[in-house]
Order: C-alpha cells, then sequence, then structure tokens
C-alpha cells in the first residue's frame, strides 16, 4: 500500500505539533511556568499556577495522542484545534494586559503572536482531517433534517 504525499505531509505536520505541544506541556511544568502563568487572565478565577498546570498536562496528552493515537484520529484533531480556540483568551488578555513573556515584550509582537492561533488551529485541524468529522456531522443531521420533513 502506498501513501499519497498529501497523507505523508499530514502524517509529519500531526507528529511534529504533537511534539510541540509535549514540549509546550513540559515547558508548562517546569522551565516555562512563569511565562505560561502571564497569560493566564486575571478574571479566570482559579490560581493562576492550577491553570498552567492543568493545561500543561492537557498539553503533553493531546500531544502524544496526536502522536501514537490511530482510530478517531480527525475527533482527536477537532479536539486539539478546540483546545488552541480555549487558551486563545489567554493570548489575548497577555496583549491587553502588556505581560512580557516568551520574547514578547512589545505591543507589536504580543499583537503579532494573535495571529499565529489560528494558524495552529488550523494546522490541527488539517493534519488530523478533522474537517471529515464535521462533514460527517452535516451529512447526518442532513439526513435526520430529511427524514423529519419527508425529503
Amino acid at each position: 500500500m502506498t501513501i499519497s504525499r498529501s497523507a505523508r505531509a499530514r502524517s509529519v505536520a500531526r507528529v511534529v505539533l504533537g511534539g510541540g505541544l509535549i514540549i509546550a506541556g513540559i515547558g508548562h511544568l517546569t522551565f516555562a511556568r512563569k511565562d505560561f502563568q502571564a497569560q493566564v487572565p486575571d478574571w479566570v478565577g482559579i490560581d493562576k499556577n492550577v491553570v498552567v498546570v492543568l493545561s500543561g498536562l492537557v498539553e503533553i496528552a493531546l500531544g502524544l495522542a496526536l502522536i501514537v493515537v490511530r482510530r478517531r484520529r480527525s475527533l482527536l484533531g477537532l479536539a486539539v484545534g478546540l483546545f488552541f480556540i480555549a487558551v486563545f483568551p489567554g493570548n489575548i488578555s497577555q496583549f491587553i494586559d502588556g505581560h512580557d513573556a516568551f520574547g514578547l515584550n512589545s505591543d507589536a509582537a504580543r499583537r503579532n503572536r494573535l495571529f499565529f492561533q489560528p494558524v495552529l488551529v488550523a494546522w490541527a485541524w488539517w493534519s488530523t482531517n478533522a474537517g471529515d468529522v464535521l462533514r460527517r456531522s452535516r451529512g447526518a443531521s442532513a439526513v435526520t433534517d430529511g427524514a423529519r420533513t419527508g425529503t
């Protein structure tokens, strides 16, 4: 069985993203904890250290899953993209509050970082064919809707 170039590129992209998530997750727990705490908005209402540790554990789990899980990969990719969306308010908070972290020590650098989050979402969804989940759910709902209307 031969693997297409597209499938190979998606696979490499998925593994690289998984590795990046694992490294980021380890950073949450160790060497970059203070930088990650700078991204936790004050309005979260939970101790910033707890948020950083928990999100680090989630990143490690998601990263490992991207690398080793074979079944339901599209659903996993959808979850990874949604995770990136869920933590986006932290990036916005860092920009609005002007917190320096990760070498983002200017408003321009913090603003430019905001544009990278949609890239991460797209990367997660493309590398896992997460669109398949959405297409299947839309197709299933169209069939259900058609059955209700008699079409």
